[in-house]
């Protein structure tokens, strides 16, 4: 590994544990408490991963009537089996819930976040709420695997459509999909794969929406070249490495359009970085993109409307052209709203992943006039305290900041303030009943991977937290309450403490409210930084932060999916702990046993290995606190009752959240209950750059 060249195999460095004292404390652990019994969860249907979907010519195809005669007819389009690829992907209908389906109406969203542009590969934010994953389509595709039989669970197939591997299990040949287009109808091929992985994953100065995309993603010493416009092959250093697949998928392998982006980049202008991100900002439309609508409109802080793919490569058995919903629209307000407007049908969709909201939507959904379902999931939504711990320069600390990280890397630090944390207070704080779980940290318990006698929970003990400060030299000298840093650290100020929050989510800022009180009791002085979505995540990907509360990812609630997230296996794919740049990552002993546990899951090939080696990680994870978990609970898809095609028991987030999971593409309305809600009927994206919609 990277850090051992400089370090050797277990180096330890002084950092963080050189100026406050290592003396032991004992702190009792246990197992954490059974969660409560949760009977509102829904149950999930499992299918084999073959029955969803296939790569195949059909005798004819079809798309809706509006299409042929306004736009094909009149020669405004090339016929539709020159638009589809030889083989296009078809959806199968056994899979299908509520079978084939009819075209017309719209899909409305409700979000909280705000555009800042198009180009995701550069790090531009659409604004979340699955605007990104509809428009961005990748390599494989693993949203749908929660319906999918455990022991069957590789990859989708997506833009690639098939793989093999080599006999030694070294190199991966993978074919895209031929004759697929971008909306615009320029061919997809292997330049766009290519362009993405040596311009955005290669580029240090790049880094595509999501912070999964860097070259350790995909292995240390990974090649990939093209072997012609529809094939590709990928050279690992290890044999059979199949996690690397789900790392293909949403967010980190979703290539941008090559022909529109490339000319923007620096490499091949005389663009900055800036320049070459900030180029298509929101008000560009008609983005060429893979996925089954285009952006045709952006009003801001109002609305962003978005219009059917005429060049779409997907399919149902009928041969009907996807997606069968005509418009999507993503109104621009808060993410409180989102589950009010799901809840009142004034809005389709929600993710109803703020537990300040379930007992109003819960007793809503009950009425038998109400015009959206409600389903729980597992519990798979779990908030971290994620500590900063780079101590070589990630976010060019000050002394005050250095001094923290400092602090962050101390073990005992760590145990005190866990164990300064009343979770139960932190859940009942969010909502009251049977949701909230006591959540040490580590994997969700709603993982298949997850196992309760392999993590370790430090209880609630104040006064044993408190002295665990003063053994290390936490002691408050100026009697204001707050502990200060030992004489000739930080000036010997009080430990203050910043916590960067996600200022959209009245969740994540009751957590921080609820951190801070806490951290008082301790004598740690904790002051919020509430950022929005997108100033947010710049902060926490430069490494501008001391602490930050932060809802889990994929790695933590599937394992197999962004796998390499799990630890510091490279400079950029740990969330807390990450390398400037020409540095390694003073990585930490027990950081160093996780990143060989997380080597080792990615290549084995044994089921029962994967299992064993996720239990260890789980230990070493919750017991040297990697993180410090605040709370646990399950999420509920809220759904507008006139679709059909949505999977029972969608959870609405896994693999990927829910707006991937429930694949819209083939979602539709029977046409008896479609609704009046087009803002463009009849029409189809423009030319890339144009002011809207061609008419």
């Amino acid at each position: 590994m990277y850090y051992r060249k400089k370090f050797g195999k277990f180096a330890l460095l002084s950092v963080g544990v050189s100026t406050f004292a290592l003396t032991a404390h004992a702190f009792e652990t246990t197992t954490p408490p059974e969660p409560p019994a949760f009977p509102a969860e829904a149950k999930v249907t499992y299918v084999a991963r073959d029955s969803i979907l296939e790569f195949k010519a059909l005798p004819a195809y079809s798309e809706p009537e509006w299409v042929s005669e306004k736009f094909e007819n009149a020669g405004k389009l090339p016929p539709l089996k020159d638009r589809l690829p030889e083989e296009p992907l078809v959806y199968k209908v056994a899979n299908m819930p509520d079978g084939i389906g009819v075209y017309g109406d719209t899909l409305r969203h409700v979000i909280g976040g705000r555009p800042e542009g198009w180009n995701y590969m550069a790090g531009q934010s659409q604004g979340w709420g699955g605007i990104d994953i509809g428009l961005s389509e990748c390599l494989t595709r693993t949203a749908p695997l929660f319906q999918v039989n455990a022991e069957d669970t590789e990859p989708l197939p997506n833009l690639a459509r098939s793989w093999e591997w080599s006999k030694d299990g070294h190199k991966l040949t993978m074919h895209l999909v031929k004759g697929a287009k971008w909306s615009d109808g320029h061919p997809f091929t292997a330049e766009d794969v290519m362009f993405y992985w040596e311009d955005a994953v290669l580029d240090p100065n790049v880094s595509p929406l999501g912070g999964g995309a860097s070259p350790e993603a995909f292995g240390e010493g990974t090649t990939l070249v093209k072997i012609d416009d529809y094939t590709v092959e990928w050279t690992f250093k290890g044999a059979f490495p199949k996690q690397y697949l789900y790392t293909m998928a949403y967010p980190s392998f979703c290539p941008g359009p090559a022909h529109v982006l490339k000319p923007q980049h620096p490499k091949y202008s005389d663009n900055s970085y800036d320049q070459f991100k900030n180029a298509f900002p929101p008000e560009y439309m008609n983005m060429p993109v893979m996925g089954a609508w285009v952006p045709v409109e952006y009003r801001p802080d109002d609305i962003i409307v978005m219009r059917r793919n005429p060049y779409y490569w997907k399919v149902d058995e009928k041969g009907q052209q996807l997606p069968y919903l005509d418009e999507v629209h993503y109104k621009l307000s808060t993410w409180a709203d989102r589950d009010v407007q799901a809840v009142a049908g004034s809005g389709d969709i929600s993710n109803l992943e703020q537990p300040e909201n379930f007992v109003a939507a819960l007793k809503r959904a009950a009425e038998p006039d109400a015009p959206a379902r409600l389903a729980f999931g597992p519990r798979l939504i779990g908030y971290n305290l994620l500590m900063n711990f780079s101590a070589n320069g990630w976010g060019n600390p000050d002394e005050r900041e250095q001094a923290v990280r400092e602090l962050n890397r101390n073990p005992e630090f760590r145990k005190a303030v866990t164990s300064a944390l009343d979770r139960k207070a932190i859940g009942d704080s969010l909502v009251k009943g049977p949701f909230a779980a006591i959540y040490p940290g580590g994997l969700s318990s709603g993982t298949s991977f997850y196992d309760r006698n392999s993590t370790v929970y430090y209880p609630y003990d104040l006064e044993a937290a408190k002295a665990a400060l003063g053994k290390i030299g936490l002691v408050d000298t100026d009697s204001d309450g707050i502990v200060n840093f030992p004489a000739g650290t930080a000036g010997g100020g009080n430990v203050e403490i910043v916590v960067l929050v996600n200022n959209g989510y009245t969740t994540d800022k009751s957590l921080a409210e609820g951190l801070v009180g806490q951290m008082a009791k301790l004598g740690i002085r904790v002051v919020i930084n509430a950022l929005d979505s997108n100033q947010r995540d710049a902060a926490h990907y430069s490494g501008r932060f001391d602490w930050a509360v932060r809802r889990n990812t994929t790695e933590l609630s599937s394992v197999v999916q962004n796998t390499e997230q799990l630890a510091p296996v490279g400079p950029r794919t740990s969330w807390n702990h990450r390398a400037p740049e020409g540095k390694d990552v003073d990585i930490m002993p027990f950081e160093a046993e996780m990143v060989s546990l997380v080597d080792r899951f990615i290549t084995s090939q044994d089921n029962a290995e994967r299992a064993e080696l996720m239990k260890k990680y789980q230990k070493v994870y919750t017991e040297n606190l990697y993180t410090i978990g605040l709370t646990e609970y399950p999420g509920a898809l809220i759904i507008n009752k006139r679709f059909s095609n949505v999977p029972a028991g969608t959870p609405i987030y896994m693999f990927n959240w829910a707006e991937d999971s429930i694949m819209r593409e083939r979602m539709w309305v029977a046409a008896d209950r479609q609704g009046k809600y087009e803002l463009y009927p009849e029409q189809l994206p423009g030319k890339p750059g144009d002011g809207g919609p061609m008419n």
